[in-house]
């Protein structure tokens, strides 16, 4: 069993990426392998509605100028997949909008292999908009038909400061919440 979570904040060692790593150490902890890719200062190319992926049909994006393809692969192999994004102006960075778009276009041209693949997001923000973030992440999961589960609050962490969010006792519990209910389910759903 493998989970993979992509963080796409620019900050090395950031809020965000601590939230993650709160998410997976549950995982960790059952023997799940994890993996965290860093997207940040990737300049990662926005989908650009060639439909070359429907003509191909080989779970590859067109676009070969940037990592994507790669990243689609590590989503395909994984049995469990976290988005994580700090909130830029109510919604998630620029490299997550590129990833879910060209990642979801490219999954609809191949008939939706990651349907029944578990997803979480995180979401980090220094005072509002996280909800709109959870909300882009979420709604890729659901369009990919993809599992989502909770935890006993939404998957969000506040700071501002690297390690700001170290003192959200409250979010890093949520991200613990997670990586459990994660670790669970593979273990009920994955062979």
């Amino acid at each position: 069993m493998k989970a993979v979570a992509f963080n796409a904040s620019v900050r090395k060692g950031g809020n965000t990426l601590v939230m993650i790593k709160a998410a997976l150490a549950p995982l960790e902890a059952a023997g799940i392998e994890t993996e965290i890719i860093e997207l940040g200062q990737k300049t990662l190319q926005g989908c650009i509605a060639c439909y070359k992926c429907f003509e191909r049909a080989d779970n590859t994006c067109a676009l070969i100028n940037d990592p994507m393809n790669e990243y689609i692969a590590k989503m395909l192999e994984a049995d469990a997949i976290i988005l994580g994004s700090p909130t830029y102006f109510a919604d998630v960075t620029t490299n997550m909008k590129s990833l879910i778009d060209r990642c979801g276009m490219t999954m609809r041209a191949n008939g939706s292999p990651l349907t029944r693949k578990i997803g979480a997001g995180v979401a980090v923000a220094r005072r509002a908009g996280a909800m709109r973030v959870m909300d882009s992440i979420n709604q890729f999961f659901f369009i990919s038909g993809m599992i989502v589960p909770g935890s006993t609050y939404w998957n969000v962490g506040y700071g501002l400061k690297a390690g700001d969010v170290e003192q959200d006792i409250e979010g890093l519990e949520t991200m613990k919440g997670i990586g459990e209910n994660i670790a669970w389910l593979l273990e009920k759903t994955v062979d």
